[in-house]
């Protein structure tokens, strides 16, 4: 499976920015997809993640309310769409794939991609 996420950038405080990932290689809708961050000198990091079908998602508790993750299997792309970001939001974001689901939040990631990268400016 190859992932390539794109739609990172500078933004101000307070704005908003949506990631995408591209799936190849692989029939997409056996996949689910996270999103997970690393920021600069710590560990990366869980953001959110989608069942095959787009039915379940989770999220951390840093992103709730804030993050909406979502799928289009048609095009073999997930989303992240980021709301009211903020200087800790910034990190390279990274889509991964699983062949996996697990109901209880826990994502095994089996596939990465690239990074991209968000700095959210105070």
């Amino acid at each position: 499976v190859q992932l390539q996420a794109s739609g990172g950038g500078l933004v101000q405080t307070g704005g908003s920015l949506t990631l995408s990932c591209a799936a190849s290689g692989r029939s997409f809708s056996q996949l689910s997809m996270g999103w997970f961050r690393q920021a600069p000198g710590k560990e990366r990091k869980f953001v959110a993640s989608i069942s095959w079908d787009g039915s379940a998602t989770f999220y951390a508790d840093s992103v709730k309310g804030r993050f909406t993750v979502s799928r289009d299997n048609a095009k073999n792309t997930v989303y992240l769409q980021m709301n009211s970001l903020k200087p800790d939001d910034t990190a390279v974001y990274y889509c991964a794939a699983s062949r996996t689901w697990s109901n209880d939040g826990f994502y095994e990631s089996h596939y990465w991609g690239q990074g991209t990268q968000v700095t959210v400016s105070s």
